[in-house]
């Protein structure tokens, strides 16, 4: 029997933590207030732009600002511009909190939990990995603690705070599992390699797996397997995908240099994991790749879009996050240019792909509604995919 998802409610498993009626309230105010942001306010930051800040610029330097960096600069000292930013920068903090109270409040059963369940797939952890100093030196997202910090034996803190956080962030708008990335990702495969059956596939950067059980789905008789650095992420993913079903082998490592065998994958994914890291390690991770993929192989990076396929005003708003949301990589992960990365790791650069695929997600919402609403989150619905093939 198909089961009827509610689009506007996190679909439940048996590791996502409960709330009550308050906590719920907190959290949806906080999701109505995000939406409220990118809906109402956030574009009054173009008029300000064009009565204001270009205007200014233009009597400052003889010209119009041409460049997301000259925006930047034109509007640096708009009011309007700084209190959007305000409100934004404290909507992600209280998205953080909102989420926090609930987890710390039933942790010891959470933890019960996953440590209980050990039937399905695997989960192996490293407690000598040397965590990455681009995820130590700054909390991502301004997420406490990032991936990887333990505040209790066999943690699943942020796990499930981060479960919980992301659903808030996208309003939903990544389907009841928060999916949409790992399912679009597949859309496009499907779509443009339809006889490709990869048999063993890797996720890296995992994290509580919200894209990797999409590919159980799409080939069930492929061995999945999802690496990340944060030992918290992966017994909680680890956990969840028990809870929904889904066999998933999930290991303690860095995507830079990991113990599996040359050739071992047939597909590699990652999904918003390179705006996480630095620019020598998506070059490390890419030569990974290399090494990992079978003849044949494909490897996809999901991202959200590179700013020269932007306008100027529209990628310095993309680029809010890189100096305000403690995203230190992320202007310099969407200036990427797939066939250099290619050449410079490995790759035949003559195999390098770039493509947009329609959020699956947005793209099911029109088909069952006969409406399209773009989400405020990859491009206006849609995702950049960017890799290669060997």
């Amino acid at each position: 029997m198909e089961i009827e998802l509610d689009r506007n409610v996190q679909q439940r498993h048996g590791i996502l933590p409960e709330t009550t009626s308050d906590e719920f309230s907190r959290q949806e105010f906080v999701k109505s207030l995000k939406f409220h942001l990118a809906a109402k306010v956030s574009p009054g930051n173009k008029g300000a732009f064009e009565a204001r800040a270009r205007p200014a610029y233009a009597r400052a330097h003889g010209r119009d600002p041409a460049t997301y960096a000259e925006i930047r600069k034109a509007m640096a000292n708009e009011p309007y511009f700084a209190f959007w930013s305000s409100l934004q920068r404290n909507s992600q903090e209280m998205m953080w909190k909102s989420v926090q109270i609930p987890v710390e409040r039933q942790l010891p059963a959470l933890v019960a939990t996953a440590k209980a369940m050990t039937e399905q797939g695997t989960l192996r952890l490293d407690p000598q990995l040397e965590i990455p100093r681009y995820h130590r030196s700054v909390d991502i997202h301004c997420m406490p603690g990032g991936y990887h910090t333990e505040f209790t034996a066999d943690d699943v803190a942020n796990g499930a705070v981060y479960d919980s956080a992301v659903y808030i962030y996208a309003m939903g708008r990544m389907g009841p599992l928060n999916s949409d990335i790992g399912d679009t990702t597949i859309a496009w495969l499907q779509e443009n390699v339809p006889a490709f059956r990869p048999r063993r596939i890797l996720d890296m950067g995992c994290t509580v797996g919200h894209s990797t059980l999409s590919y159980c789905d799409a080939w069930p008789g492929a061995e999945m397997h999802g690496i990340d650095v944060g030992a918290p992420v992966l017994r909680y993913a680890h956990a969840r995908a028990q809870s929904l079903g889904k066999t998933v082998h999930f290991s303690q490592q860095n995507a830079e240099a990991t113990d599996f065998a040359d050739g071992s994958f047939d597909l590699i994914v990652s999904h918003i994991l390179v705006h996480e890291t630095s620019n020598a390690a998506m070059r490390a991770i890419m030569r990974e790749c290399h090494r990992l993929l079978a003849d044949g192989g494909i490897v996809i990076h999901a991202e959200t879009p590179p700013y020269r396929d932007l306008s100027a005003y529209d990628a310095f708003m993309l680029d809010w996050d890189t100096r305000n949301n403690n995203e230190p990589y992320w202007g310099a992960s969407h200036e990427i240019v797939a066939a250099e990365i290619a050449a410079a790791t490995g790759f035949d650069p003559a195999k390098a792909f770039e493509a947009y695929e329609p959020s699956a997600f947005d793209a099911a919402e029109a088909k069952r509604t006969n409406v399209f609403q773009a989400g405020d989150f990859g491009g206006g619905g849609a995702w950049w995919l960017w890799g290669a093939r060997k």
